[in-house]
């Protein structure tokens, strides 16, 4: 299938490893121009030296916090400086946290809450306008099953996923008239460096490998029985950044391989 993106410019929010990362390479293949942004200088540098090598893309590489408003609109300018335009925004920087609500002190939550929540906030309200240039666009926002179905080791993790459905869903609404089309995808378990890590830490305490300790959480949780491989969801990602999209507007999918345990 053509899916029409051969010339657009994506924007990636943690883009240097994992979902981003695996996101990034889809678009590549598929023509796109990247901007990609993380905090490790380095290991960004290299994604993006790959996947210029790997597909002739264009490829900017942009050190960014994206907790730090400054350093959104520090991006948005080196964006549309280099491109002069962006047609899609992935807002995939995150990661797990660990806690009871009765024992986090407030800056654990409000930092959550700007990684999350604000920076999505942030980074839609710098590059619309830059859609805007081309006559739309699409903004996927990357929350989790855990926004429906939380764990209860990560209430905070929990409770801003949540809070960016809800966002994609007004902005989504906002934006439609615009043809910018706004979706959330909600990945199950997605074998990610940072699940390879927990299993380190946990499997050894347990006195197990990684491997028998992920293949247990798989089984007790995915009636598919294993994790999705971030390469699996970012063809999904692809799919919904595309015009063979255009009817999914404010919508959350869920890529999980059968791990909600309700009708959504």
């Amino acid at each position: 299938m053509d899916l029409m993106l051969k010339g657009k410019t994506a924007i990636i929010t943690g883009g240097s490893v994992g979902i981003g990362l695996a996101v990034a390479e889809a678009l590549a293949a598929e023509g796109v121009d990247l901007a990609l942004c993380a905090r490790n200088e380095e290991r960004l540098s290299a994604a993006g030296e790959g996947i210029r090598k790997a597909h002739g893309v264009r490829v900017l590489t942009s050190p960014t916090d994206v907790t730090n408003p400054n350093d959104i609109e520090a991006l948005a300018q080196q964006i549309e400086k280099e491109f002069g335009g962006a047609d899609i925004l992935i807002n995939n920087a995150g990661t797990g946290s660990e806690e009871k609500i009765m024992d986090a002190p407030d800056d654990k939550w409000q930092y959550y809450w700007d990684l999350h929540v604000m920076a999505a906030v942030r980074m839609s309200r710098a590059v619309v306008p830059l859609m805007r240039k081309r006559g739309g666009g699409a903004i996927i926002n990357n929350a989790s099953i855990c926004a429906k179905q939380p764990l209860g080791y990560e209430p905070i993790y929990n409770t801003t996923k949540a809070a960016l459905v809800m966002f994609s869903k007004c902005l989504a609404n906002e934006l439609v008239g615009e043809n910018i089309r706004v979706n959330t995808i909600n990945p199950g378990l997605v074998l990610t460096p940072d699940w390879w890590k927990t299993a380190g830490i946990l499997s050894e305490k347990e006195g197990i490998t990684a491997e028998e300790y992920l293949d247990r959480i798989a089984k007790e949780n995915a009636p598919i029985g294993r994790f999705a491989s971030p390469e699996e969801v970012a063809k999904f990602f692809v799919f919904l950044c595309s015009p063979a999209a255009s009817y999914c507007v404010g919508s959350t999918y869920y890529v999980d391989g059968g791990w909600l345990r309700v009708v959504d």
